[in-house]
This record gives C-alpha cells, structure tokens and sequence, in this order.
C-alpha cells in the first residue's frame, strides 16, 4: 500500500510500473481505466493502519459527441436541454470510477458526469473544478474544445503540471461541499492527465481524506505518463467495453 502523506520515489517508480500493465492486459480504454481507478482506490492508504485513503478516484476523457452510444448522448442532452449538440462537441466522459459508496463504482449510476457537453469556455466554466483542472495542466481552454491539428502534436509532447487542491473544503473549485465533501471528510483533491495524440484530453482525480503534500502531487506528473502509456493503445479504438 503506497501512503499519500509520505509517497516515495519509489513508491512512485512501482505505482507506474503497476498502472502501465493495465495497458497490455486490457481489451478497451474503459476497461484500462476501471482497472486504473480501482488500483488507485484500492492502493492509496495510510500505512499504520491499512486503510484506504481515497474517497473517490474517477478517470474522465473528452470524446466527440457523434461517437457516444445512445445512452451517453441522451444523458448530455439532458445535462443541456435546448442547446443543440453537434457531432464534434467534446463531452468530458466518465469511463472509470471507484469509491466508498456502491454507486461510484458504476459509472452508469452517475447522476451528474456520465458524459458532461463541452460546446463552448461558458459551458466548461459552469463545471469549475474541470475549468480549473485544465488550467493547472497549463492548457489553453479553447485549444482543448476546438483542437486544431497544427498544434496537435505540440500539445502531445507537452508535459502538464498536476490539479492540486489543498485544503477541499471551502474551495471554489470543489463543488458539491455539503453533499460531498464535508460529509465524506475530503481534505485534498489531486488530478493528474495530459492529452493524447489525436487531441482528446484524459485525467484521473482523486478525492483524498487524507491531506496531501506538494511533493507527493508533484511525483503525479511522472504517474500521468505512466498512465498515457497504458491507454495509448486505445486511441483508435476501441473506447468502450463491448
């Protein structure tokens, strides 16, 4: 079990080691990633007592509206009724998700993020904590919405700084604190991701009870490369399971 508050090189060097093989031994993207978050949740503890520290951790993708199934596009409809949807509008998805409860470890059970449209920077500003997250990363908003294929390759080879929030609770960025955070006793929040080849961006969070030093989000860069490489192999397909 690799401890959040006192996480080594390492511990590091093995936690990228370990997601990596998530690659070779998965047959979809989304399968990748379930198996990405759930070694997350399930490995990131204190290790005096053995418990996990991790609340949450989800694994997200960008995915061009036209190419979800039936259910994700009716659920982004939804999300924004009235506005019509285009065939290239990117919708951050949820392809992974492990947590406490039984219902975030489904990602059909998700009320709110199954598959969140991003038309437009007003869109991605309602959803905070995403609009901030790709800002740490030292991306450019509207380069991620509209891609351009000039810069493309730019933007693959770019290294991205970690989202960090510490402290959760009374953040701007973290919503949903009475509901969510203040309950579940969250004290920090980490993301890590980058962009892929053909322009979609991916990033894994995890919501942490447990608060996490500067250093320790900061060795999450090289864990973000680790797991680029594992879901590298997917890019062209397939996403989805089945």
């Amino acid at each position: 079990m690799y401890d959040l508050k006192r996480f080594t090189l390492a511990d590091m060097t093995r936690c990228g080691a370990e997601l990596r093989r998530f690659g070779s031994e998965s047959k979809s993207m989304e399968q990748a990633a379930v198996g990405i978050v759930r070694y997350l949740y399930e490995r990131l503890g204190y290790s005096d007592s053995g418990q996990r520290c991790c609340v949450l951790v989800r694994f997200f993708k960008t995915h061009p509206y036209g190419d979800l199934g039936p259910q994700l596009q009716e659920f982004s409809r939804s999300m924004m009724p009235g506005v019509s949807l285009g065939s290239a509008v990117k919708c951050l998805t949820l392809l992974g998700t492990a947590g406490d409860r039984p219902e975030w470890n489904h990602p059909q059970e998700s009320r709110h993020h199954r598959a969140i449209p991003l038309p437009s920077l007003h869109a991605l500003e309602q959803v905070p904590m995403i609009a901030q997250l790709v800002r740490q990363f030292g991306l450019e908003v509207n380069i991620l919405l509209e891609p351009k294929p000039e810069i493309i390759k730019e933007m693959d080879r770019k290294t991205y700084n970690v989202f960090y929030v510490e402290p959760a609770k009374d953040s701007l960025y973290i919503p949903a604190q009475k509901d969510f955070v203040v309950p579940n006793h969250v004290e920090s929040v980490l993301g890590f991701g980058g962009v892929l080849p053909e322009g979609n961006f991916f990033a894994v969070i995890m919501f942490a009870k447990v608060p996490i030093p500067a250093s320790t989000a900061e060795m999450f860069r090289t864990v973000a490369l680790n797991v680029k490489l594992a879901i590298l192999p997917f890019v062209e397909g397939p996403i989805f399971a089945g």
